[in-house]
């Protein structure tokens, strides 16, 4: 059985990471139906002034190509916006794990309605860090989510 709790784990230090640098602290893994993990990444959009950059886009394409994704888990500190949504969609991950999804929701009611397992695991550490990050940084905050 895949140990959500520990991949989450690790895309809580990619988030850290990202806000150690000055970008949104959202972190996400690519992993197997084993749990190993083919790759990670973070919010890189300030750092690189690239809007592409999302914590599950630069997880992804460090997994580089793989023979498919219906078999793949997506595990990313917060609820994938609609952006992220279309890629899980596109490439037919077929779960994905949520750190939290009180600060924000995202599309993951549509990913459940498009027949992706989402598992949100509501995480008190990730709503914390990001219950702290968009008070304190309201306007990159509305910024990276397109509003």
């Amino acid at each position: 059985m895949v140990d959500y709790h520990h991949l989450l784990k690790l895309a809580l230090e990619e988030a850290k990471k990202g806000l150690s640098e000055g970008g949104v602290p959202v972190g996400a893994i690519l992993a197997d139906q084993e749990g190993n993990v083919l790759g990670r990444g973070h919010n890189m959009r300030v750092q690189e002034g690239d809007p592409t950059i999302h914590g599950e886009t630069a997880a992804f394409k460090n997994a580089g190509r793989q023979r498919g994704y219906k078999n793949k888990i997506l595990v990313t500190t917060l609820s994938p916006c609609w952006y992220c949504c279309g890629l899980i969609k596109q490439f037919n991950i077929g779960q994905v794990v949520v750190g939290e999804s009180v600060n924000f929701k995202g599309g993951q009611d549509w990913l459940v309605e498009q027949g992706v397992n989402v598992i949100d695991l509501k995480d008190a550490e990730c709503i914390e860090m990001m219950r702290d990050f968009i008070a304190n940084n309201q306007e990159l905050w509305f910024e990276d989510i397109g509003e």
